[in-house]
């Protein structure tokens, strides 16, 4: 990876983003379940209290939640995106092309992805795996990224300018409008993606609760 991409590595699992990885990991575990997460599941998995759990939660103004307050959505989600995630036979959803390529990693599982290139509609379609990335069809395409100074709102900041594309050609216009940006192979983004992952994960891991038991929906833990 370049030096750009090293910093966007750094920064995206460091605090700058307002996510707390020790309640982000658990999050995640829970949301890949496939069903809403109540406030007070996500304090007894993390050891928190719900105090501190709404607390934490505020400081991420892009998480999603159903009409009753669980949480359907940080990253991982169950609301509908362009990028579909088929994990242990659950779809789930991720705010951005590379969230696809990471979730793996760092749920411990493989995973089927279908997108859609963001300038053609083209389908786009690959595995992930313990081997890396697998079956990208088309093979051609390419993953835009951008390293945007605020990162208070990751989701309008970033993951949405994180598209999969067809193609270098296909990427094209969105790189005339975004000068600063880059697009690079599935390959390469998906090494970013799990060097994030193992970034997260090497900080976590030591003081981390055991992550939950797979549940009636096939937990990818």
């Amino acid at each position: 990876m370049t030096d750009d991409f090293i910093k966007l590595t750094d920064r995206l699992a460091s605090p700058a983003t307002d996510i707390a990885p020790a309640l982000w990991l658990p999050l995640l575990h829970l949301l890949a379940q496939g069903d809403p997460v109540e406030i007070e599941r996500l304090a007894a998995v993390t050891g928190h209290t719900v105090p501190e759990i709404h607390a934490a939660l505020a400081a991420v103004p892009d998480t999603e939640y159903d009409g009753d307050g669980r949480i359907i959505g940080q990253g991982l989600t169950q609301r509908p995106t362009p990028h579909r995630l088929e994990l242990a036979g659950d779809q789930l959803y991720t705010w951005c092309a590379l969230d696809t390529l990471i979730f793996p990693a760092l749920l411990g599982t493989t995973a089927r992805i279908e997108s859609s290139c963001h300038a053609t509609g083209v389908p786009i379609r690959l595995s992930v795996g313990a081997s890396g990335v697998t079956d990208v069809e088309p093979n051609t395409a390419v993953v835009s990224l951008i390293n945007p100074e605020d990162m208070s709102s990751i989701r309008s900041a970033f993951c949405n300018q994180v598209h999969f594309f067809a193609s270098d050609e296909a990427a094209q216009p969105w790189l005339a409008a975004h000068p600063d940006g880059s697009v690079v192979p599935v390959a390469e983004a998906h090494r970013i993606g799990t060097a994030m992952a193992g970034s997260l994960l090497d900080e976590i891991l030591p003081a981390q609760p055991a992550a939950p038991e797979k549940g009636a929906h096939g937990c990818a833990c």
